[in-house]
């Protein structure tokens, strides 16, 4: 959640980096919440500077102001606000009474603590298995009908890793494919064409992340949303790369993609085979790579299924329906 470094041990000095949040949410207005945490600790010194706040004393007082600080860190992730009573009840908690909190606010299901108090987590056994294969391999492939979760899980992982400083950037990417639609028809200039068709994906984000943390990280591209076309070129170091509705790329698109990856990144590529919008004679770049990459050590395959879904328990039974029906 945080930076923490002791750069000067003998003198009792650290500093924490507030850079995964905005220092208004987590200060407060006109600084309130960083009035009242100083007056909770007289012995040491506070200064906040922008996402730096430098700690000066006692190394036993710089100790329980870190196991405070993580704690009001994360109450704000799970409630996406700070109140000066949640200052007061996590900053100003006894040392005993602050273990058992953390304790009671420790739950390593969770992925991300998103807004309004939202846990998002893993919830079937296929969506663990993504989580699980996430944490060893670098390149993992999701497959599955609509509704499991493929995707939300996938943004999660991202979303975790660039908190956990694991990564510097997210890369989200779907291609532009018309299922029924003509893009020339739509409205507006070129971002306003695709843009539908990446609004999953920032769905996905604003239920994980504060507004204004988004909006900065799409302004200073740390995370990235934009068409597959894109990626063309690039090679993505230390990011987080998601490639969503892989059904809809051919061979050389998705070949391209994987091709982007570079040092310390992690790929997931998600894709739902029964929904190919490409022309009927053109063969699914998803459907190639699960033939030809199956057996490749490193890469995991994980396929999810009607078990999985979790949207309305109507969408399970139409896909079993479509399913009946494409085979007869």
């Amino acid at each position: 959640m945080y930076f923490l470094t002791n750069f000067a041990d003998n003198m009792n000095e650290r500093t924490i980096s507030i850079e995964a949040y905005s220092p208004l949410e987590i200060y407060g207005v006109n600084d309130g919440n960083l009035y009242l945490i100083k007056k909770l600790f007289p012995t040491l010194k506070i200064i906040a500077r922008g996402e730096i706040i430098k700690l000066a004393g006692p190394k036993r007082e710089l100790d329980a102001f870190e196991r405070r600080f993580d704690l009001l860190l994360s109450s704000f992730e799970r409630f996406g606000r700070i109140t000066e009573n949640d200052v007061m009840q996590i900053m100003g908690a006894e040392n005993n009474d602050i273990e058992i909190q953390a304790k009671e606010e420790k739950n390593d299901d969770v992925l991300v603590f998103g807004r309004e108090g939202l846990l998002v987590k893993a919830r079937t056994a296929n969506q663990r298995k993504m989580v699980e294969s996430s944490d060893h391999h670098d390149l993992i492939f999701a497959i599955g009908p609509a509704g499991t979760g493929k995707t939300y899980t996938a943004v999660a992982l991202a979303v975790r890793a660039l908190k956990n400083k694991e990564v510097k950037r997210i890369i989200l990417t779907r291609p532009a494919v018309e299922a029924g639609e003509n893009l020339g028809f739509l409205p507006g200039d070129l971002k306003d064409k695709l843009d539908p068709y990446l609004q999953p994906l920032y769905d996905a984000l604003r239920d994980m992340l504060p507004t204004q943390k988004l909006l900065t990280y799409l302004e200073d591209g740390t995370i990235e949303v934009a068409p597959l076309a894109f990626m063309r070129g690039r090679t993505l170091d230390k990011a987080f790369a998601i490639l969503d509705e892989a059904q809809n790329t051919t061979p050389n698109q998705l070949k391209m993609f994987l091709t982007r990856m570079g040092k310390s990144s992690k790929f997931i590529v998600t894709g739902d085979i029964t929904q190919i919008d490409l022309p009927l004679k053109q063969e699914s770049g998803l459907i190639h790579a699960a033939k030809i990459l199956k057996n490749t050590k490193d890469i995991y395959f994980i396929y999810l299924d009607e078990s999985d879904i979790i949207r309305h328990k109507l969408v399970s039974k139409i896909i079993a329906a479509y399913g009946r029906q494409n085979k007869e």
